[in-house]
């Protein structure tokens, strides 16, 4: 047989793998600093760009699209190129690729701190970002698929199982939850609303977990661990069954992030079952990575490479049966809005992603660079900061999460709110955000030992932009030879792309569908009106702010938020809500109720307004950042119209004509707001942000509790008495 030779693009690789260093201590730093701000509010500077509701994103989006998507590029570039005895299909593409993904991240770093957000989780970007990254994710798609076709072996690898489902899956999450209206050139709404948004916005929120944080981690674990210990995966036979059984159960478990809420409880119920499921095939997966180093355990304890990446594979399965776990009903009601979230989530992204990008860079670098590791005991130093920090992360934040639970539902012996006042519940956890901060430090810290290790590494060799390799010709296959039903598939790229499209698709839409197509899945509310044209601006900022971060708009229906804020929430409420604001965490209380007159949340104009410029002149304790421009800058009412008009496009029963008029009824109530903070002794003259933020938060549950009538009640004490 012929043999071809041909060379691997180690380029683009080491492009990839640079980025990922280097947004890897961008991202670090920014969770760092969010968290500093967290226990010292006053770091948060009074400044509009350093506010920790437009850094949260910043930090979310860093970590996940440019530390872990760099990573993922530089591993798949480097594994599938060797896999296939290819180069890339496209030099060109290739470098499409990378600075077109590197300039969809500094155009995410910058709208984000300048407000441009959607504010739905790892979903914010605006419309013209989103574009990008569609095109880029194309791009990507595009080279990919040419180097498997022009591939030298017959079947496919696992670890291309995994790259093929992470493109086709991403490519629908992506685009099914982007569907936007665009009012501007950075904002948008989304064509779902309430109920629908929240299903769909968790659909691909879980999901991006699932196959941008998991499936192609999955494929680098399957080329890169067995590479470092040079030794075969330990089951064929089980990673068939573990990508099969994953790709398909994973679709089905973004309901779980919303128990209790208004979602139909059939949809609540589908994501419970199939989350619990996920236990199999994610255990499955790390057992196929944990027993392929059966008997090699002395060389884990040699390795720094292997160390890395025994944790990642452990912080996987501890992560990936927390996950199930907290979709029962009964545990989910107590870890559920807590901070026991926020360690789920970084076991996965500093343990799972974190050490398998570090451990699989100290692996490539080296061999791209002809040379040696620079320094094992470093990498060793760099692994046990990490661990350290991981661990100060993780178990502090459990800790203070059974406290935030506990004290939340606790009632005195007479049926009271044993703590009343959120903020007591929020002071009590302090000193485990503290611990928090000492984490990160020394995850950080690792980071840059890494970043010096590897500096030197590629100072002492010598880079081959071309590495030369040769390989067989790929050989016609007898078509009339029975095989295996999955070795057929391995060798036929666009019939395992479009299976697995076939797969993934099946739990989307019976889940998502039935949500428009039988009404009483949603049922309206008669009282529930559309947002007034100031409450609309307001709502914008709220967004803007970046307050979904901290509050919730979801009163789940427990006693414990009944008696701490009003009615519990109902599916007609949120119909008019482009995007639903119902939240992930609560470090501040829930707003749903806060503009109830007759209610327990209800505060005045002048209250909201004191305490956005001022949260510590209210309550020293509080760890609210303050937004003091919101009461300097001028509301840009220029934006109304065509707001309104989008709203019109959605659904929203706004006249026709409104769009012209909206800036009338907007500037009487401003008016009236402002009428009412000066009879309070609040100087403002002028329709400010602050103005429309305070018109929403006092909107805010109106529709659905009513304030008692105050002369019936008069009439009722008359008779008892």
């Amino acid at each position: 047989m012929k043999t071809e030779h041909f060379a691997y693009d180690n380029k683009i690789v080491k492009q990839f793998a640079y980025a990922t260093m280097l947004w890897g201590i961008v991202g670090f730093l920014v969770g760092l600093i969010v968290a500093i701000q967290l226990v010292f509010p006053a770091m948060n500077l009074g400044l509009e760009y350093t506010s920790m509701g437009r850094l949260r994103p910043l930090h979310t989006n860093a970590v996940i699209f440019a530390f872990v998507g760099n990573g993922i590029f530089a591993g798949v570039y480097y594994s599938l190129q060797r896999l296939l005895k290819a180069r890339m299909f496209s030099d060109l593409l290739s470098k499409i690729h990378f600075w077109g993904w590197q300039l969809i991240i500094v155009s995410a770093a910058v709208t984000f701190v300048l407000g441009y957000t959607t504010s739905k989780e790892y979903a914010e970007l605006e419309w013209p970002i989103d574009i990008m990254i569609t095109i880029i994710w194309v791009v990507f798609g595009w080279n990919m698929f040419g180097t498997i076709l022009k591939r030298r072996t017959q079947h496919l690898y696992v670890a291309i199982w995994f790259y093929i489902a992470t493109f086709v899956t991403v490519a629908v999450l992506h685009v099914g939850n982007s569907i936007a209206i665009p009012v501007s050139f950075l904002k948008s709404y989304p064509v779902y609303a309430g109920v629908q948004d929240a299903l769909v916005q968790w659909w691909y929120g879980h999901n991006a977990v699932a196959f941008f944080l998991t499936t192609p981690y999955l494929g680098l674990m399957y080329y890169f661990l067995p590479k470092a210990a040079n030794r075969p995966i330990y089951s064929y036979r089980l990673s068939i069954v573990h990508f099969w059984a994953l790709v398909f159960l994973y679709i089905w478990a973004g309901p779980h992030h919303l128990l209790y809420t208004s979602l139909p409880d059939w949809a609540q119920s589908l994501g419970t079952v199939f989350s619990v499921m996920l236990i199999a095939p994610s255990w499955g997966g790390m057992f196929n990575g944990l027993l392929t180093l059966r008997g090699a355990w002395d060389k884990v304890r040699k390795s720094a490479i292997l160390k890395f990446m025994v944790v990642a594979v452990t912080a996987y399965g501890l992560s990936t049966f927390e996950g199930p776990m907290m979709s029962l009903k009964s545990i989910n009601a107590l870890t559920h809005y807590t901070d026991w979230t926020v360690a789920h989530v970084h076991i996965g992204a500093l343990g799972w992603n974190g050490f398998l990008t570090f451990g699989m860079l100290y692996w490539l670098i080296p061999r791209i660079f002809n040379t040696k590791l620079y320094s094992e005991k470093l990498a060793n130093t760099h692994f046990w900061l990490g661990t350290l920090g991981i661990l100060l992360y993780a178990l502090p934040l459990y800790w203070g999460a059974v406290v935030q639970t506990l004290m939340w539902k606790e009632f005195t012996a007479d049926g009271f709110l044993a703590y009343p006042n959120f903020l007591e519940t929020v002071t009590q956890i302090l000193p485990m955000y503290t611990v928090r901060i000492l984490a990160g430090v020394f995850y950080i810290a690792g980071t840059i030992v890494m970043f010096v290790n590897i500096a030197k590494t590629v100072r002492s060799g010598k880079f081959a932009d071309n590495e030369e390799a040769s390989a067989p010709a790929l050989a016609p296959v007898d078509e009339t030879k029975k095989e295996h039903w999955h070795r057929w598939l391995e060798r036929k790229p666009v019939q395992f792309l479009v299976v697995s499209l076939i797969v993934i698709l099946i739990g989307g839409i019976i889940e998502i569908v039935p949500t428009y197509l039988v009404k009483s899945n949603i049922p309206t509310i008669s009282s529930v009106k559309p947002y007034t044209p100031l409450e609309l601006q307001g709502r914008d900022i709220y967004i803007r702010e970046g307050c979904n971060n901290c509050h919730t708009q979801m009163v789940r229906p427990f006693r414990s938020e009944t008696e701490r804020y009003g009615e519990y929430s109902k599916a007609g409420e949120f119909v008019y809500d482009h995007p639903h604001l119902w939240g992930s965490k609560r470090t501040g209380p829930d707003l749903a109720r806060s503009g109830v007159k007759g209610g327990k949340m209800y505060k005045s104009n002048a209250w909201h307004y004191n305490h956005l410029v001022d949260p510590q002149a209210i309550n020293a304790q509080s760890i609210m950042p303050p937004y003091p421009w919101l009461a300097k800058k001028e509301l840009d009412t220029s934006s109304t119209a065509a707001k309104i008009r989008a709203m019109i496009k959605l659904g929203v029963p706004y006249d026709k004509d409104y769009p012209e008029k909206a800036n009338i009824d907007l500037n009487k109530q401003a008016q009236e707001i402002i009428k009412d903070l000066k009879a309070s002794g609040v100087e403002a003259e002028k329709v400010t942000d602050m103005v429309a933020i305070i018109a929403y938060l006092q909107r805010l549950g109106s529709d659905i509790t009513k304030p008692a009538p105050e002369k019936e009640e008069e009439k009722e004490v008359e008779i008892k008495l």
